[in-house]
C-alpha cells in the first residue's frame, strides 16, 4: 500500500514540475498609452516583470518607465541586448528608458542575471 501512495505523489510531483516548466502560463499583456509627446508604459518590477509583454507602435518615441518594487538582486538591471540598453533599476523609484521604434518586431529584455523576461513588441 505505501508504495502505490509514493508512486502517486512521485508521478504528481513529475506532473506538476511538467507543467510548471513547459505549460502554457497566462502572460500579462499591454498597449503603451499614446499622447501627442508619444507613448508611454510603466512596467512594475515584482517577481519578474508586468505587464510581461508590452505593445508598441511603430516609429511614435516611446518612454518605458520602470518602477522596482522586489528587493531581489537579480532584479537590480534591466538589459534590451537588442537596443544596447543596460540600465540600473533602484528600489521604489521611476527609470525612464527610452526605446527607438523605428524597427518592427519582437524583442526580448531581461534582469541582470537572465532569469526573469518580458517583451516588446513593436507593429
Amino acid at each position: 500500500m505505501s508504495q502505490i501512495i509514493v508512486l502517486i505523489i512521485g508521478l504528481t510531483l513529475i506532473a506538476f514540475i511538467g507543467w510548471w516548466f513547459f505549460g502554457k502560463h497566462e502572460v500579462h499583456q499591454e498597449t503603451a498609452i499614446i499622447s501627442s509627446d508619444g507613448q508611454t508604459a510603466t512596467i512594475v518590477v515584482n517577481g519578474g516583470y508586468n505587464p510581461a509583454v508590452l505593445n508598441l507602435k511603430k516609429d511614435v518615441p516611446v518612454n518605458l518607465i520602470f518602477n522596482r518594487k522586489d528587493a531581489s538582486s537579480c532584479l537590480e538591471k534591466v538589459i534590451f541586448p537588442d537596443f544596447g540598453v543596460d540600465a540600473d533599476l533602484p528600489l521604489n523609484q521611476d527609470v525612464s528608458i527610452l526605446i527607438d521604434t523605428s524597427k518592427s518586431g519582437e524583442f526580448i529584455y531581461s534582469c541582470g542575471m537572465n532569469m526573469f523576461h518580458g517583451k516588446i513588441i513593436i507593429k
